[in-house]
């Protein structure tokens, strides 16, 4: 169905507002489409970014990320009562206190093989 502007031109008003309704409702549903299929992309791509533990450009599939059990603080910031696990990185307040002089043990929380050690 291709139309020169002479045509147009030539037709009756109430035709050419059927055929501007008939093409908004085309456009609205071929537009909509489009945003779905964008969205379910950018949820791809979202869950690829989101998870840490994949390769680089796969996306992980349906596997929720592994439940870890809590780790006790065996380190506490006295000043602060701020504590650390031993693992992963140092914290700052640790990394400033060992610069100034003192040792890690000096922070060291009770005696780690107790079994009444406290949940902080």
């Amino acid at each position: 169905m291709s139309l020169n502007k002479a045509e147009l031109e030539a037709m009756p008003l109430d035709r050419l507002w059927a055929l501007h309704e008939e093409i908004s409702s085309i456009l609205a549903a071929r537009i909509e489409a489009e945003k779905q299929e964008l969205e379910k992309r950018l949820a791809v791509l979202s869950r690829g970014v989101a998870s840490s533990g994949d390769s680089v450009g796969g996306v992980r599939e349906g596997k929720p990320r592994r439940k870890y059990p809590r780790v006790l603080p065996k380190y506490r910031n006295p000043k602060t009562s701020e504590t650390w696990s031993g693992r992963g990185k140092l914290p700052r307040w640790l990394v400033a206190a060992m610069k100034s002089g003192k040792k890690i043990e000096e922070f060291r929380i009770g005696d780690t093989g107790s079994k009444s050690r406290r949940r902080a």
